[in-house]
Parts: C-alpha cells; sequence; structure tokens
C-alpha cells in the first residue's frame, strides 16, 4: 500500500488544520491507520490512530486529546487528522503510516510497516 500525505502548511497559534491521508494498492479496511509527528532533533512520536473495523474505535496522545481529532472516509480511502488549538509544540513533519496488528499496540511507532512522505506543519506564536 502506498500513502500520499497532504494538508501541512504554516498556522498561526490557536489555528486548525486538516491533513489528509490517501492510500492506494489496498483498502483501508485490511489495516489500522496511525498519525504520527517528528519534531527536529526528536523521536518520532504516536499522535493518533484509527482501527480497521471501527471507525468510532481511536487513540490519542495526552498532548493532542481534546484538540486533534482522526477520521477517516472509506469510499475515498482517506484518514484525516483534524488539528484544533495548534500550539508551537505541534510543529512537526507529520507521517500517517499502516498498520495490521493488534490495535491495543497502535501507539507504538515500530508496529507500522507503510509510511507515507510526510507533510510539514509549523504552528507560529
Amino acid at each position: 500500500v502506498q500513502l500520499q500525505a497532504s494538508g501541512g502548511g504554516l498556522v498561526q497559534a490557536g489555528g486548525s488544520l486538516r491533513l489528509s491521508c490517501t492510500a492506494s494498492g489496498r483498502t483501508f479496511r485490511d489495516f489500522h491507520m496511525g498519525w504520527f509527528r517528528q519534531a527536529p532533533g526528536k523521536e518520532r512520536e504516536f499522535v493518533a490512530a484509527i482501527n480497521r473495523s471501527n471507525a468510532a474505535a481511536t487513540r490519542y496522545a495526552d498532548s493532542v486529546k481534546g484538540r486533534f481529532t482522526i477520521s477517516r472516509d472509506m469510499a475515498k480511502n482517506t484518514v484525516y487528522l483534524q488539528m484544533n488549538d495548534l500550539k508551537p509544540e505541534d510543529t512537526a513533519v507529520y507521517y500517517c503510516a499502516v498498520t495490521q496488528i493488534l490495535f491495543m499496540y497502535a501507539h507504538e511507532v515500530s508496529r507500522y510497516t507503510n509510511w507515507g512522505q510526510g507533510t510539514l506543519v509549523t504552528v507560529s506564536s
């Protein structure tokens, strides 16, 4: 499966962005989907994940709970990350990825097998 992420950009603190991740080659129904981010000089970290068979089953990093929402459109084979109330510490390259492991491990970077190219989000103060 190939992943294409888009939607990043420059936004002021308190603003919003919506990231998109479109898959080709295979359907999302085969995978749990995750969003991760990597800030300069830091390790890649988990942001959010959505279950492949139950869109209501989602997970979030504590740092984004209540501000970010992951969702999907199966007809478009696309997963979204709606980011509200953005903060300067949200600045990073955001990546989407897929995994077929148990959803309980969906927060673990090493469990993901295919990654998109990343999209840069910059939040100014």
